[in-house]
């Protein structure tokens, strides 16, 4: 098992390795001439961009001092969703390299083959004058004969030659190559400055990779720090009485308050659940990252949650991570009410929690029977359990309604593929058997504050009876 562990851990490490290698090359070799300040400038971007990523998960796990947390976490983080994005671009631009250089290799070609100016037809009958070396060519009268200038009188007797520097003008003489032909272009040197093609199309892509991954890593930020927008959703139960038609359960999950989201995070929260005036409150775990001592400040705003039965919270599997029991204790403080693998009968239906299933490695795992089984199954049961992956336990317990939280919708496309295969439902409602399933894509963000393609919502849940 150790073997199979390692083995798989270098073929990570192998594949991260080869892939920033082959950004470094797309993004600073392949731009620049030759070796030198920019090349250099561009390992240490990337290597140190995962020295800062690998440094804020180590220091989140390890409880380094909060301040050192908060130092390495925005801008570690950052980097691993910017790398993400950059070998997205990076991957397309791939597909689109070739077809740009072969597009401006046609272009070239057309320029070349476009046809040479003709010169100025000789009216008929003009014949051309030529002076000695340096002279300026002049025509004649039609019908008048070509002179040239002789450079000495011949002998008499001999021949009639031209003059040593002399030239003879007429019908068979091939006229003088342009000035502006392609043979003067052909020898005129090309400028070492101007870019080839190659490297041209190198900076385009990088240049629009770079731009587009900034672009949209900026955009998913600031859809996080805005905060969460407010979802509302109808859920129909079957056994819920007239009376509790329209009931408003609000449900928040995944805040993650840690060195990234604090207090001003988690009062935006707060003010946008209590604008809905629930009814209820459910709280469905991975509030926090850290401890209490460290968050405890950043959480106290939760104390502020106001609706007419209540605020309820379970734990998620970050709160094992941060210090369960003391998170369960420091929540109560504030006023909610945690359900651990318990239930409370409410007026017109049954509120149930159960614990996240990480729980188990603390003794503290999710108890179904516990919470559920001597209840009334008449009437209408509405569960909360941090993971999707519970709605099984609860299906066989007979639970109307279960509110989940955990998978962010993915937090960062394309990483929706992947928690899809890992959760039942990624988001939204679903129905399994008689019981109905609502996932929350959760109001924060874990790691990056960065969302795309899933924006983080509170969920406004509206209880509709059927003998309405």
């Amino acid at each position: 098992m150790v073997i199979v562990f390692a083995l798989v851990a270098l073929l990570v490490l192998s594949v991260l390795v080869a892939g920033n290698w082959w950004m470094w090359r797309r993004l600073f070799r392949d731009t620049t001439r030759a070796p030198g300040l920019v090349r250099r400038a561009g390992v240490v971007v990337i290597a140190g961009g995962w020295a800062l990523t690998i440094g804020a998960l180590v220091a989140e796990r390890t409880g380094a001092p909060f301040w050192l947390q908060q130092v390495l976490a925005w801008p570690g983080f950052l980097w691993l969703a910017l790398a993400m994005y950059l070998t997205l671009a990076i991957l397309v631009g791939e597909v689109v390299r070739p077809l740009l250089r072969r597009w401006l290799e046609r272009r070239a070609r057309g320029r070349e083959a476009a046809p040479e100016p003709r010169p100025e037809p000789v009216p008929a009958g003009v014949a051309t004058a030529t002076s000695p070396a340096g002279a300026t060519a002049v025509t004649a009268p039609a019908g008048a004969a070509t002179a040239t200038t002789p450079a000495a009188e011949p002998a008499q007797g001999q021949p009639l030659t031209p003059a040593s520097g002399a030239t003879t003008a007429g019908p068979a003489d091939p006229p003088p190559p342009s000035a502006t032909g392609p043979s003067a272009a052909s020898a005129t040197p090309p400028d070492p400055a101007a870019p080839t093609r190659r490297l041209f199309v190198s900076r385009v892509i990088a240049g629009t990779a770079a731009a587009v991954a900034v672009g949209t890593v900026g955009y998913g930020t600031y859809g996080v720090l805005r905060g969460p927008r407010v979802k509302r959703v109808t859920v129909p139960l079957a056994k819920l009485p007239r009376a509790a038609h329209g009931y408003r359960i609000a449900v928040v999950s995944d805040i993650h308050l840690g060195p990234v989201l604090g207090r001003g995070f988690a009062q935006k929260v707060v003010d946008t659940i209590n604008g809905t005036q629930p009814d209820l409150i459910a709280v469905v775990g991975d509030l926090v990252d850290g401890s209490v001592k460290d968050l405890g400040p950043a959480a106290a705003p939760l104390a502020g949650l106001r609706a007419r039965h209540g605020a309820y919270f379970v734990t998620g599997n970050h709160e094992y991570f941060s210090g369960a029991e003391q998170w369960v204790e420091e929540v109560r403080r504030l006023g909610l009410r945690p359900l651990e693998n318990a239930r409370t009968e409410l007026p017109h239906f049954d509120l149930a929690g159960v614990n996240d299933v990480a729980g188990k490695s603390e003794g503290q795992g999710p108890d179904f029977a516990k919470a559920l089984d001597d209840r009334d199954r008449a009437r209408a049961c509405v569960l909360l359990a941090h993971q999707p992956v519970q709605i099984h336990d609860a299906v066989d317990h007979g639970v109307d309604l279960q509110l989940s939280g955990h998978t962010h919708g993915g937090q960062l496309w394309p990483g929706n593929l992947v928690a899809g295969l890992a959760n039942p439902t990624l988001a939204g409602l679903e129905r399994y058997g008689d019981t109905q399933l609502y996932v929350s894509r959760g109001a924060g963000a874990w790691g990056p504050p960065t969302r795309v393609g899933a924006e983080s919502d509170i969920t406004v849940i509206e209880l509709a009876s059927r003998q309405a």
